[in-house]
């Protein structure tokens, strides 16, 4: 039997579970537990300059691995801060234990200093939330919280830990044993055998993937899927790496910054196979009249998601690598030329915006240059805005965990301290981070962390010196009234990332594919600084509110 305080067993069960990297900042009602993690011969802990970005260099890790990843912030405002990184894991199913300190016990509903209510503010946006109110109870929770965020669909579980529970003493026999996710539901055979039925009975059927298959990791399956099939695949914002940008069957990215022909061929099919998608908004616009003559058989892991929003021919209720499998040798192998014709009839009429040539002449023309200059294993992230659609629309991603970006949040200030942890978690692999002057500024303060561990971090900052997409919005539809989208100031970002400790590359002053290739090539932080003119546009767009055939821009190649 061992005495230890609440602080120092949180550690070793945090040890247990095989944490090694920790992010986070520490402040009053979280130091005994800095004080148990200094002591920590496992554990490595990132100081981060912001607690939410803290919440997001965890993030990183844990979009990266798939396994849970940990942040920690104090009570008040540190609590406060990192909330946004919780809400952005809730909403894109990842993974993470965020542990928060919190006033002692007596004092908890007293406005006490750097007081806020954690647990019911964090209600809304976890998966599931613990105020502990003993150290026993530390024993249950810890290993709860990260069999929850594991198990079914992903999602962020916090615990909030009271300052005297752990500085509380209790006498420990054996800690438990490291949490596991729970097996996920069986899947039936009836549903795998119409399943069958109706994708072989189809004559122009879809595959629409979503973050789901990334979760499962399933790209592989899915790619051998559709090629049994002949089946187009089309992919949500989140889904965009589990087919090869270039294979034959890719037919893109569908919703509110598709290409015009990806939509049109929504329109045209007559199954849908959904899997790991939640029906949102961006990517079905007006969702009552998204594919109305289409079946859809909607596969997901989380029961609360079928039926939701559309009503389905089948749901089925399953790990999405599980299902495929078992679907997989039910599949007719079919040619389906006719539709595979169709769809490329659609391309040669409606090509493109985003082109396949390399080059500077347009932001995606570059961003398709750098992702050809890299290595296939490249993890690229994004902030949110004109940049992160370009990304979507050009970058030619090749499969698995590569593409980290904030989709169902859509969180400006995302891109660099996601990129740092998912450097973190994988130091033998590049990490691009696609970002815009709006964004960058966001979580600006995590440059520093970047240079204190050295993450081979390569920042492509496109500057129109504007809130791009706002802008846009504003000039589509709201009669060229952009108020406030605007910067009046035009900030030196080579000279700040420079003054933060950084490698810079200025493309303003030397435009060159052999420059960009030096800059990829750096190891360590490294900015590449891309002059953007306001007037560079994301296009197709399918207005806010409207069905996807309804498209601005597309109709040639841009």
């Amino acid at each position: 039997m061992r005495e230890m305080t609440g602080a120092e067993c949180t550690v070793r069960l945090l040890e247990r579970q095989g944490i090694t990297i920790i992010s986070g900042i520490p402040g009053g009602a979280n130091l005994p537990l800095y004080d148990a993690l200094s002591r920590s011969k496992q554990i490595k802990h990132i100081l981060a300059r912001h607690e939410q970005g803290a919440g997001f260099i965890a993030q990183g890790m844990a979009r990266t691995t798939g396994k849970p990843a940990v942040c920690l912030a104090t009570s008040g405002p540190g609590a406060t801060n990192i909330v946004t990184a919780i809400a952005d894991a809730k909403l894109d199913s990842v993974p993470l234990v965020c542990i928060t300190g919190q006033v002692p016990t007596p004092l908890i509903g007293t406005d006490a200093f750097q007081e806020v209510d954690t647990y019911g503010m964090s209600i809304p946006i976890t998966k599931h939330n613990f105020l502990v109110r003993s150290a026993q109870e530390l024993l249950t929770v810890i290993p709860e919280a990260f069999r929850l965020a594991a198990s079914g669909r992903p999602g962020p579980v916090l615990v909030d830990i009271p300052r005297d529970v752990q500085l509380e003493h209790i006498a420990v026999d054996d800690l438990p044993a490291p949490a596991v996710a729970d097996a996920p539901p069986v899947v039936s055979d009836t549903d795998i055998a119409t399943a069958a039925e109706m994708i072989n009975r189809a004559a122009r059927p879809v595959l629409w993937v979503g973050g789901g298959v990334v979760a499962a990791q399933a790209d592989a399956i899915c790619k051998n899927l559709a090629e049994t099939a002949s089946m187009p695949v089309t992919m949500t914002l989140m889904g965009l790496s589990v087919i090869p940008r270039d294979h034959e069957l890719n037919i893109g990215m569908l919703g509110m910054h598709a290409e015009r022909y990806t939509n049109m061929a929504m329109e045209g099919c007559d199954l849908i196979v959904a899997a790991g998608v939640r029906f949102d908004d961006r990517a079905t616009g007006k969702v009552n009249e998204f594919c109305p003559n289409a079946k859809v058989i909607h596969i997901d892991i989380d029961h609360c998601e079928l039926d939701k929003l559309r009503s389905v021919s089948l749901g089925i209720l399953g790990d999405i690598h599980d299902v495929f499998s078992k679907l997989l040798p039910k599949i007719e192998t079919k040619p389906r030329k006719e539709w595979i014709g169709y769809i490329s009839a659609l391309k040669s009429a409606f090509p493109p915006h985003s082109p396949s040539e390399s080059g500077f002449e347009s932001p995606q023309k570059f961003i398709r240059l750098v992702g050809e200059l890299s290595d296939n294993s490249t993890i690229v992230t994004t902030d949110v805005g004109k940049h992160q659609m370009w990304t979507a629309q050009s970058y030619p991603f090749t499969g698995g965990r590569q593409w980290l970006t904030s989709g169902g949040l859509g969180t400006m200030g995302f891109g660099l301290p996601v990129a740092i942890g998912a450097a973190l978690a994988a130091p033998d692999k590049k990490v691009i981070c696609f970002s815009g002057d709006g964004s960058i500024l966001m979580n600006m303060q995590e440059l520093a962390t970047a240079v204190e561990h050295n993450v081979d971090v390569t920042v492509v900052l496109f500057n129109n010196q504007c809130l791009g997409l706002v802008h846009q919005q504003q000039e589509l539809f709201f009669e060229g009234n952009c108020f406030s989208s605007e910067y009046p100031i035009a900030l030196d970002y080579v000279a700040i990332l420079r003054g933060f400790g950084w490698h810079v590359c200025d493309l303003a002053e030397n435009c060159s594919e052999e420059i960009v290739k030096q800059a990829l090539a750096i190891e360590g932080p490294c900015l590449i600084h891309m002059p953007v003119s306001r007037e560079e546009k994301v296009l197709p767009m399918v207005p806010p509110g409207a069905a996807n055939r309804v498209m601005i821009g597309g109709d040639t190649n841009g």
